[in-house]
């Protein structure tokens, strides 16, 4: 089991002077929240209140349909009216003769994604989240506009183990003793021209490496992505939104390929990537790339077909998770260069896809071509 740098002496002398000492200024009660909220209601001791009773002098309203509430409509974050398929379910996706479940899974390599049929983004964002935060993940980014929603970093707290240490003073520092993993996954939620909705997951994990000679030191370092993991969690979303297990694991071993080739051209701007598939594909693999290179898509804008993206440093980022750094750091992230990728139409099924800058020029820098050589191995 690892613990964090900080942690290596902070146990031994710091943090468990602090643990004692919080623990004796407990006593004499019950929990941390009795000390913390001593004026909470007392829900158990509370008394019933004498149930209300009609004047004699009235009468009884005449309810008429004037009075019925409105038909509820379905708004963003809204529960979605759910339809039967032929095998029973309530599913959340609309069944056609093509998905009977209404929804199927795509692939592209070891990529892979969720199709839901006859729903919008709108009215898959409430589900979606309800997944994430049912299942324990805080949302860092809940973007319906841009369809980018993401979960902080993660501890996988399966990895600590249930000693004495943890049990006391993790009670009351709950994230000084740390697992030294960390994952995090984003999902990306598009539209498509046939009314379905494109739901993908991309999964990001760092490891705590401890270094030196006497091992009192440490460094993060970034952890290949999990396919294996990514199809869990889509397995899991589909049960999600109306499918059993095994209905679920069936989509998934029949996920449909799908794919095209593409080419670089090499022009006097610099170079560009043509893939031979329409627009709304292409968008799609376009983003699923991104997300699995070191750049962060801030934000987007499917009518102009463009990804703001900028470098992200994971390593930054888990270095302000840690001890020193949730005390003291600033909230305010480093200003960091942002770059416009961009995904057009160039000609019948085929999509160009390139970096501009804040003109629409093709940007002729040695940081964009390198996004497009990124782009390239990713869509290939």
């Amino acid at each position: 089991m690892k613990l964090s740098a900080l942690l290596t002496h902070a146990k031994r002398v710091s943090v468990v002077s602090l643990g004692a000492g919080a623990l004796f200024s407990l006593a004499g009660c019950d929990t941390l929240n009795d000390w913390l909220a001593p004026d909470r209601v007392n829900y158990k001791a509370a008394e019933t209140a004498p149930s209300l009773a009609v004047p004699s002098d009235l009468t009884t309203a005449d309810i008429s349909q004037r009075y019925a509430a409105p038909p509820k409509i379905n708004a963003l974050g809204g529960a979605t009216e759910r339809s039967v398929t032929p095998a029973g379910n309530a599913t959340l996706g609309v069944p056609n003769a093509q998905d009977p479940f209404g929804m199927h899974v795509e692939s592209d390599g070891d990529r892979r994604w969720l199709v839901v049929d006859g729903r919008s983004p709108d009215q898959i964002w409430g589900p979606l989240k309800e997944f994430w935060e049912e299942n324990g993940f805080t949302l860092k980014s809940d973007a319906p506009q841009t369809g980018i929603m993401a979960t902080d970093w993660a501890e996988n707290r399966a990895n600590i183990p249930n000693d004495w240490f943890r049990n006391s003073v993790g009670k009351l520092l709950d994230f000084a003793y740390s697992s030294g993993t960390r994952d995090m996954f984003r999902t990306q939620v598009d539209r498509a021209s046939d009314g379905s909705t494109d739901i993908s997951v991309t999964h990001s994990a760092m490891e705590e490496v401890l270094t030196g000679q006497d091992k009192t030191s440490s460094r993060w370092e970034a952890r290949p992505r999990n396919p294996q993991l990514e199809a869990a969690v889509l397995t899991k979303m589909m049960q999600k939104f109306g499918l059993t297990e095994k209905q679920s694991q069936q989509l998934m071993a029949q996920a449909r390929p799908i794919g095209a080739k593409v080419a670089v051209d090499q022009g006097a701007g610099g170079s560009t990537l043509d893939l031979a598939e329409p627009f709304d594909r292409a968008w799609l693999r376009v983003g699923l790339a991104l997300d699995r290179t070191n750049f962060t898509v801030d934000n987007r804008d499917r009518d102009k077909g463009i990804y703001y993206v900028h470098f992200s440093d994971s390593m930054a980022e888990l270095k302000k998770d840690g001890l020193f750094g949730k005390l003291f750091s600033s909230n305010t992230p480093k200003p960091t260069r942002q770059f416009l990728v961009n995904v057009r139409p160039k000609a019948d099924a085929v999509t160009q896809v390139g970096v501009v800058d804040a003109n629409g020029q093709p940007d002729t820098s040695s940081d964009a071509q390198r996004i497009v050589s990124l782009l390239h191995a990713q869509l290939n």
